[in-house]
């Protein structure tokens, strides 16, 4: 009878001391110390408990029913405790007075920027955006653009071949086909988009790329009509007083075919590692439509004339920009395009 009382006077001691601990504790920690310390498995309950051992199953009923009641008691004491504690601490931090915490926000890529940026100026000139599917057949890729079979751009180790007679468009120059095709002179119109090539990667080469694609025909279309078109258009994207120079070149679509260049933007035509100390740096390929690709579509070139220009967005971006590694278009690295 003595262990009983004994048992039951321990409890409601422990109860007492548990009730004045939680009323001084501070903070989680402290109470998660206090809780582990009373509610804990080698706690006080737990200790006082185990001197039940030598009791009756009467007694141990008694005890442990005073026992479990005070366990739950203690444990909602702390659930309160513990909630005041959350509850001032969110209190203590909140200033209302403060301004906001501006979120993240994702925006535009550097490739899309220099693309709706190109297609603005060109829509100012009146040119129409198309566009055309990635994956073609060596007709539209090839063949219908003047391109011999024997050509080195239609070999297999040069070009995307899915199967035979499909590959990933290597320019975006069969959407001019596509087009004609569809509509008859005059017409002007632009295209973006992807291609691919069997380029080894570097800094100024990936197997992925995008590319602008330019088309103008209409009657008494000339190669004057081509240099104002991109003269005005180069000193639109790139800098007023910016020199644009057209030389010589070949490209199998186009007849006579030049190469464009623009003085160097890194040290204003002086000379510079950029630019090979020459002042100028290729920038696109253009001409005059050949008229063997005009017969393709049923254009009478006897009628008309025309001009088509091609020009790397990466390289166009890469000079704005002033980058020098294509490759950081293709990292998805945040400390570069948050530049942007």
């Amino acid at each position: 009878m003595n262990e009983i009382m004994e048992l039951k006077t321990e409890l409601k001691k422990l109860a007492e001391d548990a009730s004045l601990a939680l009323k001084e504790a501070k903070g989680r920690e402290g109470l998660e110390n206090l809780r582990i310390a009373y509610l804990g498995r080698k706690g006080a309950l737990t200790r006082i408990l185990g001197k039940m051992k030598n009791l009756s199953l009467e007694e141990k009923k008694t005890v442990g029913k005073q026992a479990n009641e005070l366990k739950k008691q203690l444990g909602e004491s702390f659930k309160e405790k513990l909630l005041q504690c959350k509850e001032k601490k969110v209190t203590e931090k909140i200033d209302i007075t403060l301004p906001g915490i501006k979120p993240k926000l994702g925006h535009l890529h550097p490739i899309t920027l220099i693309s709706n940026e190109m297609k603005e100026i060109f829509k100012g000139l009146g040119f129409d955006f198309v566009t055309g599917p990635e994956i073609e057949n060596e007709y539209y890729n090839f063949e219908a653009l003047n391109f011999p079979e024997e050509h080195p751009a239609r070999d297999s180790f040069d070009s995307f071949y899915l199967a035979p007679n499909i590959l990933l468009r290597s320019h975006t120059s069969p959407v001019q086909i596509r087009t004609m095709e569809k509509r008859k002179p005059p017409l002007r119109i632009i295209t973006t988009g992807r291609c691919f090539r069997r380029d080894a990667i570097d800094a100024s080469h990936f197997p992925a790329f995008h590319q602008m694609e330019g088309l103008m025909v209409g009657e008494r279309i000339s190669f004057s009509h081509l240099k104002g078109v991109l003269t005005y258009f180069l000193r639109k994207i790139f800098e007023p007083d910016i020199e644009v120079r057209f030389s010589p070149s070949y490209f199998p679509f186009t007849e006579p075919s030049a190469e464009v260049s623009i003085s160097c933007p890194f040290c204003s035509g002086t000379g510079c590692g950029s630019c090979g100390h020459s002042g100028w740096i290729e920038i696109l390929g253009a001409g005059m439509v050949n008229p063997d690709v005009f017969k393709k579509v049923n254009y009478d070139p006897e009628k008309f004339t025309g001009f088509a220009f091609g020009m790397g967005i990466e390289r166009i971006a890469m000079l704005k920009y002033k980058i020098s590694d294509i490759r950081d278009f293709w990292e998805n690295d945040l400390r570069f395009l948050e530049q942007f």
